[in-house]
């Protein structure tokens, strides 16, 4: 898998705002990744050093849409932990 095709969108609820204060981003990743791939494109894309990766599989939900019902598609987050005094840009201000 190439590199770039690891990180889909990152993650911006409350929740992960108030752990970006604390040096851990949120970010949907493909299904396939792992750990070190995942370690590899943090870094490469915004030039940080990354020191742990959590990685969850996050289920699908029930939805309904007037009488018909369905599930919405099965996805995987990865909290990344940076280094002490790093911060990724694209979170500040949000």
């Amino acid at each position: 898998m190439h590199v770039f095709n690891v990180l889909i969108r990152p993650v911006i609820t409350e929740k992960n705002t108030l752990l970006g204060e604390h040096g851990k981003y949120t970010f949907e990743v493909d299904r396939k990744a792992n750990k070190p791939q995942i370690r590899e494109a943090v870094e490469r894309a915004f030039k940080v050093n990354v020191t742990d990766v959590n990685v969850t599989n996050m289920p699908g939900k029930m939805r309904r849409v007037g009488r018909s019902r369905g599930l919405t598609s099965p996805w995987k987050k990865a909290v990344v932990t940076l280094q002490e005094g790093q911060k990724i840009e694209l979170f500040e201000g949000v």
